[in-house]
């Protein structure tokens, strides 16, 4: 029921001429960009946490000679599409990418000699990785921003999520972090765990704190069918909290942040001080390298394979290694830059009436509707969520888009080169 309702909301906006459909690529075609994002992914793990939801693979030191070239030949192959384009940001992903962090030195420069690096290289990595030697080979690459997985410093849910690590782990591994003064440090914390707490919560906030980061990010636990958790909580039949409680959680995160001095980024995410916000989603157009990579250019979104074997055939080959290719029109393309501000918490007047005008019906009802329900309020320059509407929004792109992008993953880890997949 709800998952047609939804279909219904994209309709509504969209429209029914909109083909939410990925079909079967083999390339990428010719279109003029000047300057865009890019994102490195880097599957391989030691640890397959079973909550994650991304793409990811156990690692093995076998595949990465062959991964790393194919991954050079695929910057190769957008140089020669693309010419010389300047690069706003370089977002690595994983898995865990610090895992190739020595591999990562032929990536940047390639990049840097096929490119024109404009701005920060953003890192994620996982406290039981990190050393004074990671470190300072972080600092070596120029690597400006840094997100850490701790997801909890308490034994007990660390055991639960499948984190084989103890809490002083973590300790130790902000400790490093920090000492290195890069411009923005994250810390990742999962909320809404089974027989989390309130005061759980709040430790964790409180030792992420206290560690002395910029930036604090809390997700509630991912449920993906396809993923191991999925099949983990139907075999256990452990009980997830209600939404009563994942709201009063989500609430209590978001007034103990905002009174220690963070300032609200996202639906999730929180940073103090003046220092550049760590964020991996809401970047308008990027290049994604990597099996299971995805791209959004100006004519539409590409998704490369997912078997990492495959991947690294089809760029030995000289050939693009995207599977998947959904075209979006021009009022796509402006509700997907309006769901991911929303995201954001706060929507530029300006930049909103560049991409509506003034005169879009469906837009001012939106507007108007989420500030009759107090989820929205406007001062001179921003539209901006309010607390109440900060949880809604997220719980509703908590669905909304775990949905689609669940039917995907689905499709995409099974077959390497997918004919269709419907949305």
């Amino acid at each position: 029921m709800l998952a047609g309702f939804t279909d219904n909301i994209r309709t509504y906006f969209t429209g029914r001429d909109s083909a939410y459909v990925f079909k079967r690529a083999d390339s990428i075609k010719q279109t003029k960009v000047e300057s865009i994002n890019l994102y490195i992914h880097i599957p391989f793990c030691n640890n397959l946490c079973p909550y994650c939801p991304y793409f990811k693979v156990k690692y093995d030191p076998r595949k990465i000679p062959a991964y790393v070239d194919a991954m050079l030949k695929e910057i190769d192959m957008y140089h020669k599409l693309f010419g010389k384009i300047d690069i706003s940001s370089i977002y690595i992903g994983g898995g865990t990418p610090t895992l190739l962090i020595d591999e990562l030195n032929a990536i940047f420069k390639s990049l840097s000699e096929k490119f024109s690096i404009k701005g920060d290289i953003c890192i994620e990595t996982n406290p039981d990785d990190v050393t004074e030697e990671l470190v300072s080979k972080l600092k070596n690459n120029n690597v400006a921003l840094v997100s850490v997985g701790a997801q909890s410093f308490l034994g007990k849910h660390l055991q639960f999520i499948g984190r084989n690590y103890s809490p002083s782990v973590i300790d130790s591994a902000m400790t490093e972090l920090i000492k290195a003064n890069f411009k923005s440090i994250n810390i990742d914390l999962l909320f809404a765990l089974p027989k989390q707490s309130e005061e759980d919560v709040i430790y964790d906030l409180e030792k992420a704190i206290d560690s002395g980061v910029n930036q604090v990010t809390t997700y509630p636990l991912f449920t993906f069918p396809y993923t191991s958790v999925g099949r983990y909580l139907k075999l256990k039949h452990v009980k997830m909290p209600n939404l009563a409680t994942r709201h009063k959680q989500y609430y209590r995160i978001y007034k103990l942040l905002t009174n220690k001095g963070f300032n609200r980024v996202s639906v999730w995410g929180f940073k103090k001080g003046d220092v550049p916000r760590y964020s991996s989603v809401t970047r308008d157009n990027y290049i994604g390298l990597g099996a299971g990579a995805g791209s959004h250019l100006p004519d539409g979104f590409y998704l490369n394979t997912f078997s990492v074997d495959e991947y690294a055939k089809r760029c030995l080959s000289n050939k693009f290694p995207v599977a998947l290719y959904m075209n979006f029109t021009e009022n796509m393309q402006k509700y997907f830059w309006l769901y991911w501000r929303f995201y954001d918490t706060h929507i530029s007047k300006d930049e909103l009436q560049n991409r509506f005008g003034s005169s879009d019906e469906k837009l001012n009802r939106l507007l108007f509707i989420f500030r009759k329900l107090k989820l929205l309020y406007e001062n001179d320059a921003n539209f901006e969520l309010t607390m109440r509407g900060s949880f809604w929004i997220h719980l509703l792109q908590n669905f909304f888009s775990l949905r689609y992008i669940d039917k995907v993953w689905s499709v995409a880890m099974k077959e390497a080169y997918p004919s269709e997949i419907v949305l």
